[in-house]
């Protein structure tokens, strides 16, 4: 059964797209369905300890399980995907909803596939699916060239990174004979080396950390839906989620913790500035969303994988909805740009539930995600106090940048004209409940309640690490506040927006690997054409000429000989007529000379 929840979503995407019905409504719920059907399935599995396993051949087998990381997330992905297709039923363009909604579900079919793979080939499997919807998704309006355009980027910057999981999965089996992650315990040496390699390489680019972080911008080009959901519990969550499932095994390597340390911090550190200098509602939250995917680099790197799982928990219902929000406020203004917005009087409702996500998104007590970003700065600082200062200084970027975009976004007086109708904000005020509702995480046993029922430790931060943590989040609101009035249109500065392009990482990109290797691929056409064609065009030459010379000495011999033998045939016939002349004494001649030779050579023989 436990195949049936990744099947659910990826067959019902199939006949969405091959029997699309032609109202917005009928496709819609269809949809919602599918979505609520795959939530309750996987609330079902979790609770039934369901597992299963496909024999391909007696080496390859698919296993599917559910241990708790892979757990929550089974249940996570529908979670946030029920509101979000939703959102993308009533809001979304008419043309082409049928396909939109299709690979919606796709996508979460693979996620969950992803999710509770128990070895590398069907991890594999979900991963490229995963990829493949995401970049048709990011080109969904494909009428305009940019679209497919960005979807190619995205997809060629992830791909780039998926050759790391690859590489992961031909060590494990070379090292164990096995594709099972049960097995990776008894794997050591070099194998786990490259394992470990192929392992970071591939999440830090699925995450979009540093130097992968562009592609989250190229991805804007996607519809809204497609934004919250990528950018929530799906394919950008991938990369973190691989590594709290492998964290367990990879950590014995000395390098491992402190890679995705620096990693994570540094994407942490660089994604907060961008995103504190970016004009672009949604951009600015695709640059939080690098952000924030790196802490919880930062939490594994510091051997904490389950904080860092509760934090992505958190993180997913906030920036589902925030995603959601600044596609509602960019419908109404009728641009993406911050400082043109604030449409806070004409979508109330919005705004204030947006309100609750920028204040977890700025991680303010007592709303959950405030919870889980202070675990993460005691899980960095019992590796190192300064470790806890970067991470402070990353949360209060996050608190700079939450203020400035809501204030911009929703603050302001546009028109008295009042919100959509109930259903077209239900997901937004849904996943504001749920963000609401993490709060309980605060309370007193929450805490070793969680810690209990996942079979972790969760760290406890010194007075001094919550002091600053609580003063950099003050500052940070204080800092986005004082930017949305005197810098509204922030990216007109010179600086800073070059800067909010991503710190010039684009343009270096551009300059040290694509101008490189397209230079590199002419000069590799060109030689294939001067060189490498060299060979076969002088065999088809030669051949040619062959093939002349026998047009013309084959024909004149070939030709020859038949028509020789019909001429001697034919002169034979003519002088063999010559000699019936019909006069007896001619043949008594002829008789006479036969006999005469036959006597000759009887007497002369020997």
């Amino acid at each position: 059964m436990l195949w049936a929840l990744p099947l659910i979503p990826l067959l019902a995407g199939l006949g969405l797209f091959l029997g699309a019905p032609e109202r917005r409504a009928t496709l819609t719920w269809v949809a919602v369905a599918t979505a609520a059907v795959t939530l309750v399935l996987a609330l079902a599995a979790v609770t039934g300890g369901w597992q299963a396993t496909l024999v391909w051949s007696p080496t390859l087998q698919l296993h599917a399980v559910l241990p708790p990381v892979a757990a929550v997330m089974a249940v996570l992905v529908p979670a946030v995907a029920l509101p979000v297709v939703l959102y993308a039923g009533v809001h979304e363009a008419g043309q082409g909803l049928a396909r939109l909604l299709a690979l919606l579900l796709a996508f979460v079919g693979a996620m969950e596939l992803l999710v509770i793979a128990g070895d590398w080939l069907t991890l594999l499997i979900g991963w490229e699916l995963v990829g493949a919807c995401s970049w048709a998704l990011i080109g969904h309006h494909w009428r305009d060239a940019a679209n497919p355009q960005s979807g190619r980027y995205a997809f060629v910057t992830t791909r780039l990174g998926d050759l790391g999981l690859f590489l992961a999965a031909m060590a494990a089996f070379a090292g164990t004979g096995s594709l099972a992650f049960a097995d990776l315990g008894g794997l050591d040496g070099a194998w786990l080396e490259l394992v470990a390699i192929g392992v970071v390489v591939s999440a830090a680019a699925k995450s979009g950390q540093v130097p992968f972080s562009p592609w989250l911008f190229r991805a804007m080009a996607g519809p809204n839906s497609v934004s919250a959901l990528l950018h929530a519990a799906t394919m950008v969550a991938a990369g973190a989620y691989l590594l709290i499932r492998l964290q367990p095994e990879l950590a014995a390597l000395a390098w491992f913790g402190p890679t995705l340390l620096a990693t994570g911090l540094a994407t942490a550190l660089a994604g907060g500035l961008v995103a504190v200098l970016q004009d672009h509602a949604k951009k600015l939250a695709a640059a939080s969303t690098t952000a924030q995917f790196g802490l919880m680099f930062v939490a594994v790197g510091a051997g904490y994988p389950l904080v860092a799982l509760t934090y992505l928990v958190a993180h997913a219902a906030f920036k589902a909805l925030l995603f959601m929000a600044a596609g509602s406020a960019g419908a109404r203004a009728g641009t993406y740009q911050l400082a043109e917005m604030g449409v806070g009087r004409s979508l109330p409702v919005v705004a204030g539930a947006t309100a609750v996500a920028a204040l977890a998104l700025a991680g303010v007590p007592p709303l959950g995600a405030a919870w889980g970003k202070e675990a993460i700065i005691a899980a960095a600082g019992h590796v190192n106090p300064m470790l806890a200062i970067g991470t402070v200084v990353a949360g209060g970027f996050s608190a700079a940048y939450a203020a400035r975009f809501y204030l911009l976004a929703f603050g302001g007086s546009d028109t008295d004209q009042r919100d959509n109708r109930w259903w077209e904000i239900a997901p937004i005020i849904l996943l504001a409940a749920v963000t609401v509702l993490l709060s309980l995480l605060w309370l007193p046993g929450a805490e070793s309640l969680l810690a209990e029922r996942l079979g972790v430790a969760i760290p406890r931060a010194p007075v001094w690490e919550t002091a600053a943590s609580l003063v950099a989040v003050a500052v940070g609101l204080y800092t986005g506040r004082w930017l949305a009035r005197q810098y509204a249109a922030i990216a007109e500065q010179p600086i800073a927006g070059a800067a909010g392009d991503w710190l010039g990482l684009p343009r270096l990109i551009q300059l040290a690997i694509v101008a490189p290797t397209e230079i590199l691929a002419r000069w590799a056409a060109d030689a294939d054409d001067t060189v490498v064609d060299a060979l076969p065009r002088g065999v088809a030459a030669f051949g040619l000429a062959l093939a002349r010379l026998g047009g013309r000495a084959g024909e004149w011999l070939a030709d020859g000989l038949a028509e020789g033998s019909a001429r001697l045939v034919g002169f034979g016939g003519t002088d063999s007529r010559r000699l019936q002349t019909g006069l007896s004494h001619h043949y008594y001649a002829l008789i006479t000379v036969g006999f005469a030779a036959l006597l000759v050579i009887a007497l002369f023989w020997n």
